[in-house]
């Protein structure tokens, strides 16, 4: 699961609002599922900051994606830092490596990330 502004599963399913995460999606959450949950400093800090402390009182250990120089981020969390901009312009830090963490991932499963299935062509 990624969080953040989105929670994701980790195979072909939608991200989650932080503020969702308790219809549901909370109750899957255990030390054995994977989760990124993005957490930069934005007008929604508030909300993922609760949602963080729901996911790791389940026992689960988050992969924050964060700003730098973040010090609300438990020192032994997992942590992917990127630079704080202007919110407008956030997402395009934060989803460079998340892409790449997708890319890397693809290919230790075995995926041909230059033919992905299912991809088809429009003229």
């Amino acid at each position: 699961m990624t969080q953040g502004p989105l929670l994701r599963w980790s195979d072909d399913s939608p991200g989650i609002l932080a503020g969702e995460l308790k219809h549901g999606p909370l109750a899957l959450i255990d030390e054995n599922m994977p989760v990124i949950i993005i957490m930069t400093q934005d007008s929604l800090y508030p909300k993922v900051q609760s949602a963080f402390a729901q996911i790791t009182a389940r026992r689960a250990k988050p992969v924050v994606l964060c700003n730098e120089g973040d010090e609300s981020i438990p020192a032994g969390a997992k942590t992917i830092r990127v630079p704080k901009t202007v919110d407008c312009l956030q997402g395009l830090l934060n989803v460079i490596p998340l892409q790449l963490l997708s890319y890397h991932l693809a290919v230790k499963n075995g995926c041909d990330v230059d033919f992905p299935r299912n991809l088809y062509v429009y003229v």
